[in-house]
């Protein structure tokens, strides 16, 4: 069969890749194309345009790149239209993709949604649309099936694909040793980001508690799809290392961290790490999320756990003293010790299916069942 993918960030393109790969060992006819980046691509499928190029973050941003997202909108229905596949596979990116679902259902395209679009944190009455549009949707997070319950809309939970990508980790030995030479130094991971406008943002954010901590070691985990200029203000201090797609490897060595909202707060978690979660957006993008947002929490570990385990500064909040203050009361007051009791929690309420090949079955046995 033949399956067209959309994914249109980072960590949508690398639970696709682990989609595709989940789906080529159970249909042994498969071939994947679509839109995504480099984890698909090394999966096994065609990426006709790289998801780089349409990936904007905050809603003043998308606004000012309007042009080039209408653009990549009428592209991506003429490769469909073109591809003819036999289903099209919809990757979180909800703005972009529930567009390509409504030109899939207008042609007879059975669509599959793997990671539910975030629309319980605002615009809710968009359950209705993806309804309407989606045949099936494979929920990531377990409140998101009771959430689509209040519309009459039946999904599945097919557990968290970041346990896949972990479980298929294999840790460099020695890895604390090579970075700093010195076992005795706490290290303290920054995770700034995987988009061009968060890393350009966050980064120096993050950078400045570094001289309140002169015993520790900080690692910047940077992305090897970014400029490495955008990494630069790293080389003005002298107890920092800056690592490439080592990101796991870091979190497995890491005693606290900063991390900027998104699927890497709970990676971070998932691997034991107290950490804070950080986000600071344009003011006007800020504003309009302020009205819109309906949760309490943005960080994925307190929304999993419906409580605060990490602390969040927001905005205002994402301050150099309130960062020191935060990683101190995690390395020095027993504040690390009782976010790990958070996190089983949460590791608890997630469960241990293995999410890219629960969802390569229910697609492929959905696709015979359909004839």
């Amino acid at each position: 069969m033949k399956y067209f993918l959309i994914a249109g960030e980072r960590s949508g393109d690398m639970h696709a890749g682990n989609l595709i790969k989940a789906l080529s060992s159970i249909d042994s006819s498969s071939e994947f194309i679509g839109w995504g980046g480099d984890y698909m691509r090394n999966a096994g499928m065609k990426v006709l345009t790289h998801y780089q190029s349409i990936s904007f973050m905050g809603f003043w941003e998308v606004i000012q790149n309007y042009g080039t997202i209408r653009k990549a909108i009428k592209k991506c229905k003429e490769d469909i239209s073109r591809e003819k596949p036999d289903a099209i596979i919809l990757v979180d990116f909800a703005g972009f993709n529930l567009r390509m679902a409504s030109h899939a259902k207008e042609n007879n395209i059975p669509v599959h949604y793997y990671i539910s679009p975030k629309i319980w944190a605002w615009n809710t009455k968009r359950a209705y649309k993806i309804k309407k549009l989606v045949d099936y949707m494979y929920c990531i997070l377990p409140f998101e099936v009771n959430f689509y319950k209040q519309f009459d809309y039946q999904t599945d939970y097919v557990g968290n694909p970041l346990f896949d990508q972990i479980r298929s980790f294999n840790p460099k030995d020695n890895f604390a040793k090579e970075i700093i030479g010195d076992n005795s130094k706490k290290i303290i991971a920054l995770l700034p980001g995987s988009r061009y406008q968060e890393v350009s943002s966050m980064l120096k954010e993050m950078l400045q508690v570094i001289p309140e901590f002169p015993d520790c070691h900080f690692v910047v985990a940077a992305v090897d799809n970014l400029p490495k200029e955008l990494y630069s203000t790293v080389n003005d201090f002298s107890n920092v290392t800056l690592l490439s797609d080592q990101t796991y490897d870091l979190l497995k060595t890491a005693d606290a961290a900063l991390v900027t909202s998104g699927t890497a707060t709970l990676e971070t978690a998932l691997f034991n790490v107290p950490h804070l979660i950080c986000y600071k957006a344009g003011k006007i993008s800020y504003m309009i999320a302020k009205r819109l947002i309906k949760v309490d929490f943005i960080g994925l570990p307190n929304l999993i756990a419906g409580r605060e385990v990490v602390p969040e500064l927001i905005q205002d909040d994402m301050t150099s003293e309130q960062m020191i203050s935060g990683l101190k009361a995690i390395l020095y007051s027993g504040k690390g010790e009782e976010m790990k009791k958070g996190f089983s929690e949460i590791k608890e309420i997630l469960g241990n299916k293995k999410a890219s090949q629960e969802t390569g079955k229910l697609i492929f046995s959905r696709l015979n069942l359909r004839g």
